[in-house]
């Protein structure tokens, strides 16, 4: 006979662990861990952006309530020992400059703590320093950086006056010494104040344009009027005035038009006298005279026996 074990209970199932639910991802996280940057970076950029809000908003109340200039300087001095202090000055817009000197003249401040270097005063020392500087722009840039844009004048004419040859910009500032074999191929203006006369210079070029490749020189005669100065060696005397000197050139363009005058042997030509043209040739004190054609409307064809006639006239010598 069998004998049977019997086992009293209901058996036990095992036991299943519960899943844990996957934890979500927010997009700010996702965001920062798709930067190309390290999590301490990211923590010290925060850090100092904190510290300069923070620090920009003591200054700003410093200054609305009216902190004394000490404490003030003692605020910005703090926050520059915080690490916003002047190490870089960053300078873009030179072309004929030395760095150096704008890194000199950006680096002069009283102390090199960021809140207290004086942007605007700054400018003003670059602008006053060269004629070359027409104007500049300062800023910061956080935490330690100052950036300078420079702006440069450009030549546009040679002044020669008492012997010294120099560079002008248009509005006449002295921009450097130049000297006789390195000149560049810009105009010449001679004579005292000179320089000052660059627009009534390119208003008289401007009234004949035909005439300008043939200038050489233009000297600025008892502050008050013109004389050119052609290639071809001859002198021109131009009245005063700008219009006055304009209409005159333009007589002249017409009459070297129909009867070429440069490069035929003349010294010179007067017309201080807009109603005629004094040519003088070497040897010629006096000159002669012919009396120069009105600026109008244009003239009615002519007959070519007429256009020969006029053509052939020649100037009454003196």
């Amino acid at each position: 006979m069998t004998s049977k074990t019997i086992k009293r209970g209901t058996p036990r199932r095992p036991v299943q662990q519960k899943r844990r639910k996957a934890q979500k991802v927010s997009i700010i996280d996702r965001m920062i861990a798709a930067l190309p940057v390290s999590e301490a970076t990211l923590t010290r950029i925060a850090t100092w952006s904190i510290v300069a809000i923070v620090c920009g908003g003591v200054l700003a109340m410093g200054v609305w309530m009216g902190i004394p200039g000490a404490v003030g300087t003692a605020v910005g001095e703090g926050i520059g020992e915080a690490g916003f202090r002047v190490n870089n000055v960053q300078i873009t817009g030179l072309a004929r400059m030395d760095q150096n000197t704008i890194y000199k003249i950006a680096l002069e401040q009283p102390s090199l703590a960021m809140p207290l270097v004086d942007l605007e005063k700054t400018r003003e020392r670059l602008v006053a320093h060269s004629g070359w500087i027409e104007d500049a722009h300062v800023s910061r840039r956080l935490p330690d950086t100052l950036l300078v844009q420079i702006v440069e004048r450009t030549p546009a004419a040679i002044w020669q006056n008492r012997g010294q040859l120099a560079l002008i910009a248009a509005n006449g500032t002295y921009l450097e010494p130049v000297q006789a074999d390195q000149m560049p191929d810009l105009p010449l203006v001679v004579g005292d104040h000179a320089n000052e006369q660059q627009d009534s210079y390119d208003h008289l070029l401007a009234a004949a344009p035909a005439l300008r490749p043939q200038v050489k020189a233009a000297t600025w005669v008892g502050n008050r009027r013109w004389n050119l100065t052609f290639d071809s060696g001859e002198t021109l005397e131009l009245p005063e005035g700008d219009d006055a000197a304009a209409r005159a050139l333009v007589k002249f363009a017409q009459m070297d038009g129909v009867q070429p005058l440069l490069g035929k042997g003349w010294v010179g030509f007067d017309m201080r006298d807009p109603a005629r043209l004094v040519a003088r040739k070497p040897g010629d004190a006096a000159g002669g005279a012919l009396p120069t054609p009105a600026i109008a409307k244009p003239a009615k064809p002519k007959s070519n026996a007429t256009e020969a006639k006029t053509a052939a006239l020649p100037f009454a010598q003196g």
